[in-house]
């Protein structure tokens, strides 16, 4: 592999390296406006962030409906979700 080649295939490993973490970080606030944080009702990798121990943030969730693992919901309509054989939390959920 020539040096222009190494040098493309890096920036561009990079690149790919910092879109990821930005992704991955928590939601600004005004994202937030008018939204809650509903705990247990996220998918597996579909969290917007706090996923616990040994995960970074969003999308980091390691399992399907996991307790310490939220989305932004609208305000109020938290408690009325459910998911994984409970209603979502305002609070974390410990399993």
């Amino acid at each position: 592999m020539n040096r222009s080649t190494l040098a493309l295939a890096l920036a561009g490993s990079l690149a790919t390296a910092l879109a990821t973490a930005a992704a991955a970080g928590p939601l600004p606030p005004e994202k937030m406006a008018g939204n809650e944080k509903c705990y247990g009702i996220a998918l597996k990798g579909q969290n917007d962030c706090a996923a616990g121990p040994g995960t970074t943030c969003a999308g980091t969730s390691t399992k399907d409906y996991q307790g310490n693992a939220w989305k932004a919901v609208p305000k109020g309509t938290c408690v009325t979700m459910k998911g994984g054989g409970h209603m979502g939390s305002l609070t974390p959920i410990k399993s």
